[in-house]
């Protein structure tokens, strides 16, 4: 069907229509002149279709109101009269993206599916969800997703529990959260973006019913609404759906949503702010100095693509010149920086860590000197050029991993539609680019330091800086507080307050009725294919190496994974092949100096990363390869520059610059003092399965572990620095040669000649040198170990290897993961015990692991895991209809089937080809998951009753919290000193 500009369509009027070449898409620009509501559509032949629905939600305050209405919108609705219609559909749907997002400004609600019965069932539910929420009726909503008091018993003590009250617990236990709160809140005093939309914990329990149930009344409506469609779907159709169902009947309306500017300081303000860190934990170099500046507007592509660069060129490449400027001053350890550019006014953000409290000043003068230095004398060209470079290659490439593009795309567009501009301006990026392209060599990117950084008043300088004692303080005050808000209430109220306590907990443990479940569609199990996804593998060799060839259409990108067999490497000196992958790309080689390195690097390819990884045996987790990964993406023509860059790293890298390794060393320790906690759950799976399984103990070298090693590396600096280069370079020697290399290769049969051609451009760089493989010692041992931290929330996880306690793997297991995650841990951790999620894994090696995560409790999370035996035991037909079975069959397919990029479906197929799993294996596990029975399910209760017997289990969590359960633990840890 045709559609013309300025003719209406089932309510809805076409504004605009235009080809946008960049990403290949017809898009169509909407207004539904009833209700107002504006719609989006890019039409192109991804079958991986999107719709959102967003509206601009400015907050006034930091109760967090924007976020509770967007947990709490998705509790029941008009049509879909159930407590939690969200998970019903991640439970049985086909989708491929199903979630909910608050922003500084917006709340965006996203779905993707590839099934059009899938699709509209899922845009149904959602569009019901925001207009018709059951929130607005019932109160209970907002104390399980928001806060409430809770009280069982008058002996009990008084607490604040809530869904997104412990979730924000979890975030302002980082750093870095608290930080980015604070700029914020620095730059924007008098807007909507100096609150906290999240919630402020703080903050969170000020929020009242009526305020929660005005705002949702005030925004969300069509006339505040910004709704996308994407991909290849009946736009017809759609907007019949659209129109007939929800927006007919609507009235438009005047929102007073309208994001208004700060006006801009006359001069930087200052602000220090403390954070809490551990009372055994020291204050020495822990402070974060940030310089901020707000930017340009999202509503100017050029400033918005042109400040990217920006930030790139000056922070983000070993290259930097404005990080090296703070490094060589002794400023800090690690140098960070950031473009946030998805509010009104962006904001630059140049920051370091690991500083200390006096450095304020010189921080400043350092970066006020370094940006007038490059504006006067100009920036380096070739490191220009490599930043445009690198920033186009991404731009028209287009992968965006697991995240669908319709996404990715409308994010894009709202940073300018929210804004009442254009939606397409940042789709459309070939008129900046143009221009930056033209301009850069006469001094474009100077002028933007100029008029952006040095000749802009409007910035804060916000420092954080450690205190060891506010952690303890406002955890007893707060204690305090409720201690005596209970003893203030009369009889009456603490009466009511238990009634309310108890009415939630009935509510949570209240069964949906069947007709209410049914009230959500469900495709059947013939909506899918039996047949797995092939991962389609020619092996060959090339010039004496193994090549994995992944043939497949990658618009003329070749995906090179290089995979060098590291088991010929000490136990002794493991933690340094995770150094290595740290450090390399960003030291000396013999033919570069680093910063030369970096831009030939971005200059000729999509860049390298690198990794190190032992992949279980199929079915065994103490047969294991341990791999060292060097990723890399570049034109097929630029394969022989890439080849060589690639040879030059891993075949020439030098480590006897004592300088360089010392600000890499630090730069790494400070990077992961902030990301430790952030990376909770990972750490404490990973700690927990060490305990248990070989393979499992050698992957979690590079993460606690190898944090401790580095730790105990910067406090030898000074006299083993020489020591430390010399191990690298042995290390090295021992990995990088052709005789431990597999090479994968991702591209078309047509283009893989030139790859053919290539290799011995590597090759001529590695040595060639059969190391014998190192026998590992690995003694299974059940630490239980706390992992003690200043944060106010747990990770609490608990596990072991059912290989080793005599069960085998059964596709089964994955539709159980569904279950446990979407149903009994759901609803007992999550709705009940107030954590932000929790989940079960089952591997192919034997190792699984049950973890909660943001969570505010501990021994009951156990007591959780271990009684998921008697779940599993009353897993009857009578519990459990047909319906529900398929239900979780689907929605574990939709795990499996989530569509990949080419790169990521040539390193599914590497991991299956270095695992031994074949095609059939695959196939088999599939069958297995489409054929479960309850009967299945039920059978697993041994398996899980023989994990949760073996206990073994680690957390990671707040240090009184631990310390208050300390004989669950056979060892307690300060995980930061």
């Amino acid at each position: 069907m045709s559609f013309k500009t300025g003719q209406t369509y089932h309510g809805f009027k076409l504004l605009d229509a235009k080809h946008v070449a960049e990403i290949n898409s017809d898009a169509m620009l909407f207004l539904h002149k009833q209700s107002g509501a504006r719609l989006l559509y890019l039409g192109n032949d991804d079958d991986n279709k999107v719709f959102s629905i967003t509206f601009r939600t400015p907050p006034e305050d930091s109760t967090g109101v924007p976020h509770i209405v967007e947990h709490s919108v998705l509790c029941g609705s008009r049509k879909f009269p159930i407590k939690e219609p969200f998970v019903e559909l991640v439970k049985g749907s086909l989708n491929t993206f199903l979630n909910a997002m608050t922003f500084p400004d917006k709340t965006m609600y996203p779905v993707a599916s590839r099934n059009d019965k899938d699709f509209r069932n899922l845009m149904d539910v959602y569009l019901d969800a925001v207009f018709y929420p059951n929130m607005l009726k019932t109160p209970e909503i907002l104390m399980q997703e928001g806060w409430h008091y809770e009280l069982p018993d008058r002996e009990a003590e008084l607490t604040y529990k809530g869904v997104v009250y412990n979730e924000m617990k979890g975030v302002f236990s980082s750093p870095d959260a608290i930080l980015e709160h604070q700029i914020y809140a620095a730059l924007f005093p008098d807007t909507t973006y100096g609150v906290e939309s999240g919630g402020d914990p703080d903050y969170i329990p000020e929020l009242t019913q009526e305020q929660f149930v005005l705002f949702h009344k005030k925004y969300y409506h069509p006339s505040n609404s910004y709704i996308f469609l994407y991909g290849d779907l009946d736009l017809d159709d759609n907007l019949k759906f659209i129109n007939e169902a929800y927006l007919k009947d609507f009235a438009a309306a005047k929102i007073d949503s309208e994001i208004l500017l700060q006006k801009p300081f006359k001069e930087t303000v200052v602000k220090v702010v403390d954070y809490p860190v551990s009372p055994e934990e020291s204050t020495k170099d822990k402070t974060f100095i940030t310089l901020n500046i707000a930017a340009g507007k999202a509503t100017d592509p050029e400033s918005y693509l042109g400040l990217m660069m920006l930030e790139h060129i000056l922070l983000e490449t070993p290259a930097a010149p404005l990080k090296k400027a703070l490094l060589d001053a002794g400023l800090g350890k690690e140098v960070f920086g950031s473009y946030s550019k998805s509010i009104l006014q962006p904001t630059m953000t140049v920051g370091v860590s690991g500083a200390n409290a006096d450095q304020v000043d010189a921080f400043k003068d350092t970066i006020t000197a370094a940006l007038q230095k490059l504006a006067t004398d100009g920036l380096d060209k070739k490191l220009v050029e490599s930043s445009v470079n690198i920033f186009e290659f991404h731009l028209r490439e287009a992968n965006y991993g697991n995240r669908p593009k319709g996404l990715v795309y409308n994010m894009k567009c709202l940073d300018s539609w929210l804004y009442d501009q254009d939606p397409l301006i940042h789709l459309a990026y070939e008129p900046a680019l143009a221009k930056i392209k033209r301009q850069y060599k006469n001094g474009y990117f100077e002028q933007l330091i100029q008029s952006c950084l040095i000749n802009n008043s409007h910035q804060a300088l916000v420092a954080l800086k450690p205190n060891s004692e506010i952690g303890a303080q406002k955890t007893a005050e707060l204690k305090q507080k409720l201690a005596d808000y209970k003893a203030s209430l009369s009889e009456a109220e603490l009466e009511t307050l238990i009634k309310q306590t108890k009415a939630l907990k009935e509510r949570q443990e209240a069964s949906d009725s069947p007709e209410a479940l049914e009230s959500i569609l469900l495709l059947e199990l013939k909506d899918i294919d039996p047949k797995a996804e092939e991962l389609i593998t020619v092996e060959q060799k090339e010039h004496g190496v193994t090549a994995l060839l992944h043939p497949m259409f990658t618009n003329q990108i070749a995906y090179v994974n290089l995979y060098f067999n590291t088991s010929a490497v000490a136990e002794s000196e493991l933690p340094y092949l995770f150094l290595l992958a740290d450090i390399l790309g960003k030291v000396d080689t013999q033919k570069y100096p680093y910063t030369e390195l970096a831009k030939e690097i971005n200059i000729h390819t999509g860049g390298f990363a690198y990794d190190v990884f032992a992949y279980s045996e199929n079915g065994d987790d103490q047969t294991f390869a341990p791999m060292f990964r060097v990723k890399a993406k570049a034109l097929v023509s630029k394969l022989p520059e890439m080849f060589g860059l690639l040879g030059d790293v891993t075949g020439g890298s030098l480590f006897n610059d004592n300088n360089r390794l010392k600000e890499l060393i630090r730069e790494t320790k400070a990077a992961w003092d902030t990301a430790l906690f952030r990376r909770g759950q990972q750490v404490v799976a990973s700690r927990l399965l060490s305990y248990v399984s070989p393979v499992a103990k050698y992957n979690e070298v590079g993460l606690l572990t190898y944090y401790k090693f580095i730790a105990a590396l910067e406090d030898s600096l000074e006299t083993k620095v020489n020591e430390i280069g010399q191990t690298l370079s042995a290390v090295a020697q021992t990995v990088f040669n052709k005789d431990n290399l597999l090479i994968g290769i991702t591209c078309t049969q047509e283009d893989y000649e030139k790859f053919r051609q290539s290799v011995p451009v590597l090759n001529e760089k590695l040595g060639s040198r059969q190391f014998k493989p190192v026998k590992y010692s690995f003694k299974a041992q059940a630490l239980n170990e706390g992992l003690l931290t200043s944060g106010k929330v747990q990770y609490v996880a608990k596990g072991a290897n059912f290989h080793r306690l005599g069960y085998k793997y059964h596709g089964s297991m994955k539709v159980l993961e569904t279950i446990l995650r979407y149903d009994y841990l759901w609803n007992r951790i999550r709705v009940q015990g107030g954590a932000y999620g929790a989940f079960a894994q089952f591997d192919r090696s034997g190792n699984v692991v049950f973890g909660s995560y943001r969570d505010p409790n501990l021994a009951e999370t156990i007591k959780v895991y271990d009684e998921t035996v008697e779940y599993l035991n009353n897993f009857t037909n009578q519990q459990v209809s047909k319906r529900e079975m398929t239900k979780y069959i689907i929605g574990t397919m939709s795990t499996m089937d989530s569509p990949l990029t080419p790169q990521m479906k040539g390193e599914r197929a590497d991991a299956a080809y270095i695992r031994n799993i074949s095609q059939a294996d695959l196939q088999q596990e599939r069958d297995e998951i489409l054929s479960t029975r309850q009967d299945d399910i039920k059978k697993l209760a041994n398996v899980v009753d023989a994990v949760m017997t073996a206990n073994v289990l680690c957390v990671l969590g707040g240090e009184q919290k631990i310390k208050a359960s300390k004989e669950l633990f056979g060892k307690l840890i300060t995980v930061i000193e």
